[in-house]
């Protein structure tokens, strides 16, 4: 009995062990299933999910700006002296102002017309133009006053397309105008064989602008009993050479500015005079008082056609006749102002 007992006493035992591990084992495999579950649904929802677009980095890097234009004009780098250059006080000097232009009526102007002349900076009278020291506002010579101006944006630039002031131009104008044509260098190899071309501008020199042009007006008052001159335009002339060549062509205007626009701006440069150093005037008195000399081009005097001296009939490549005719126009004003007096 006692054997009998203890074989069911061992059944018991091994069907119980049986019973957990059928269990354990259940357990397992419904885990499995859930975590299969939620990893299937999570991959699907993940597909589901609509997809943020790729950027392509490299396509999309944009190709470096441009350099900006150069529109600076050749003006002279000259530093400001850190103590004062001179032994009087000239600082009211520099801070002089132009006075006003008496008004002259209409109806008063008893006799008007306008010459235009050309200023030849070579010849003696008119060397102060090519004077080419450094002071603290700048280069001394009349070119560089007139550039740094422009360069200031102190005063508006006219196109040479006429000389009534009519269609004005920026500074990149103004410097693609004195550079020119880019010229074409043949670049060679140790054996003297062209391997390419190079560009260039040309270069520009100041002492290269030794003439100027002058747009005025001569009026009679009556009111007054005088004879006014009235400068109206300045401009600047530059030589034309061919881009390949290098050739002379001619001569033409660079710009054009209005001379009442730069009457400020005259008044704070002082004129070199090398004769008599107490007598220093600006280059505005210099314009009023007609300290300078210029051949007469053109005029309205008897000029119909309104053609240049030069184009007269009779007149072309003959520069002493040309120059004649410029003295007989000068000596028709003198005679009228003149003849209007009774001795």
């Amino acid at each position: 009995m006692k054997k009998q007992y203890f074989k069911y006493f061992l059944l018991a035992v091994c069907l119980g062990l049986f019973v957990n591990v059928a269990e354990a084992q259940k357990k397992r495999t419904s885990k499995k299933r859930t975590s299969t579950r939620k990893t299937a649904s999570s991959k699907t929802k993940a597909k589901i999910q609509p997809t943020v677009p790729q950027v392509d980095t490299v396509a999309i890097v944009a190709a470096p700006p441009p350099p900006p234009p150069n529109d600076s004009l050749p003006i002279p780098t000259v530093k400001k002296s850190l103590r004062p250059d001179e032994a009087v006080e000239t600082t009211m000097l520099k801070d002089r102002t132009p006075l006003p232009y008496e008004n002259l009526r209409a109806d008063d102007a008893l006799y008007r017309h306008k010459i235009w002349r050309e200023i030849d900076t070579r010849e003696k009278i008119n060397l102060p133009f090519r004077y080419a020291a450094d002071e603290n506002n700048g280069n001394q010579r009349f070119i560089s006053i007139l550039f740094k101006a422009i360069q200031d944006s102190a005063v508006t630039v006219f196109s040479n397309v006429d000389d009534r002031f009519t269609t004005p131009m920026t500074k990149l104008e103004v410097v693609q105008k004195l550079a020119g044509e880019p010229i074409q260098i043949p670049i060679y190899d140790s054996l003297g064989n062209i391997t390419g071309y190079k560009s260039e501008s040309r270069d520009i020199v100041l002492d290269s602008f030794y003439k100027f042009r002058i747009k005025e007006e001569v009026i009679f008052d009556k009111e007054s009993s005088r004879l006014f001159w009235r400068i109206l335009g300045i401009a600047p002339v530059m030589n034309v050479y061919t881009a390949q060549t290098n050739q002379f062509v001619g001569t033409t205007e660079l710009f054009w500015v209005y001379y009442p626009d730069m009457r400020p701006i005259f008044s704070k440069y002082d004129v070199y005079n090398g004769k008599n150093y107490g007598a220093r005037m600006s280059w505005e008195d210099l314009f009023e008082s007609r300290m300078f000399y210029g051949r007469i081009i053109k005029s309205s005097i008897d000029n119909p056609y309104d053609r240049f001296i030069d184009q007269y009939p009779g007149l072309k490549d003959k520069p002493i006749l040309q120059l004649l005719e410029g003295e007989n126009i000068k000596e028709k004003i003198f005679n009228y102002e003149q003849d209007l007096w009774s001795y």
